[in-house]
């Protein structure tokens, strides 16, 4: 018999696994056409909006005192769903490629629906894994990041992202007043030759060229080319298509999460280059129970910036006075930040308030105004 204490751990990290009913989904549209290849952004954004609306807000915070090992059945989604996505993944790229009932319109939206959740799941799961010590979660993270041909965000959020967030430093944080369209393609651009030129430092400080097999680039350019190669052996030049059209959908659901997270709020320059320590008010904070469940916690961005090195299922919410706080979760904010007027009139005076709060002493902002503040060299 099951000990009740192991019962209700694994009762306690199901709402983690909702990920999994987006599976199921994906097939449907890919057997049944027609309607039906709409389903999967409309379950991954709509539904769980409206579930947010429904639960609401979980405010309480696990005990911090809590051991490894109590946290098999959370670290077990994050493991699980690496294969799951790949073979569902490449199933599809085969499946579709051949079926003769999609029209090519339809095979178009079925696989920006699979690009929703490679991005929404499995680059948020890459982003749980590349945080731990353990070198096969980590390994899974690169796979992950491969998949959706963006292995270079691990170098970027490690040495770039949680080192300058909320600075000119790093391209990841969005500017005050910046809409999310130039938003995009600068982030593209900017992370890729930030993460370059940051493992390119790593090894120059150990005396060794940007050539050295040691550089991570060899590892992610290898993946990614064997993804690709994958694609084209499974479904062909359609498959190939197919595959490098959900990947830009799922980096673009990824920046768009990038840019929510930290739009407008900046660390305080302190002179000389030097800017504060990182603390949970650099970063949107959500409290939105179901899209937690989906994001296993990636909305209580304010403490995974402030403690990077903690598990989500432990990581902590925080009230209005320590933290900001976006008024609806992810899903309904990324669509929001689609409409850049809409996102102003929502987020701006939200950052405004902010900065009374935290920096009343600062005066002029316009050094932190400026959207397009171009990185150092």
């Amino acid at each position: 018999m099951i000990p009740a204490r192991d019962v209700a751990k694994f009762r306690n990290a199901v709402p983690f696994w909702m990920s999994l009913l987006l599976v199921p989904v994906a097939v449907l549209g890919a057997v049944q056409g027609g309607w039906t290849v709409i389903l999967l952004p409309v379950v991954t954004w709509y539904f769980f909006s409206a579930l947010d609306a429904y639960f609401g807000l979980n405010l309480e915070n696990a005990d911090l005192e809590t051991r490894e090992a109590q946290l098999t059945w959370y670290k077990a989604i994050t493991l699980i769903w690496a294969p799951v996505q790949f073979v569902l993944l490449f199933w599809m790229i085969w499946y579709v490629s051949g079926a003769d009932h999609l029209s090519a319109l339809e095979r178009i939206v079925l696989f920006f629906g699979v690009g929703v959740i490679t991005g929404t799941v499995g680059i948020n799961y890459s982003h749980e894994l590349m945080h731990q010590k353990d070198r096969g979660e980590r390994f899974l993270a690169d796979v992950l990041l491969a998949m959706v041909l963006y292995s270079h965000f691990r170098s970027e959020h490690l040495l770039v992202h949680h080192r300058y967030v909320g600075t000119p430093r790093d391209p990841v944080t969005a500017r005050y007043n910046e809409g999310f369209h130039r938003f995009f393609p600068r982030v593209v651009v900017q992370s890729l030759k930030s993460a370059f030129r940051a493992e390119k430092e790593k090894l120059a400080r150990r005396g060794d060229p940007w050539t050295d097999p040691g550089n991570p680039f060899f590892r992610y350019w290898a993946l990614q080319g064997l993804m690709l190669l994958l694609a084209l052996l499974v479904g062909g030049w359609t498959g190939l298509a197919l595959f490098v059209w959900q990947a830009v959908v799922a980096v673009w659901q990824l920046e768009l999460v990038n840019y929510v997270e930290h739009y407008g709020l900046t660390r305080k320059h302190l002179g000389e280059g030097r800017y504060e320590h990182v603390k949970p008010q650099h970063s949107w904070n959500a409290a939105h129970k179901a899209s937690n469940w989906l994001l296993i916690n990636l909305q209580r961005h304010s403490d995974h910036h402030y403690k990077p090195d903690r598990r989500f299922p432990l990581l902590q919410n925080y009230t209005e006075a320590e933290a900001p706080q976006l008024p609806y979760g992810y899903p309904i904010m990324t669509m929001a930040a689609m409409v850049p007027p809409v996102w102003r009139r929502v987020m701006n005076p939200r950052v405004r308030l902010w900065r009374q709060m935290y920096y009343p002493e600062i005066t002029d902002w316009t050094p932190y105004n400026k959207a397009m503040t171009p990185m150092p060299r």
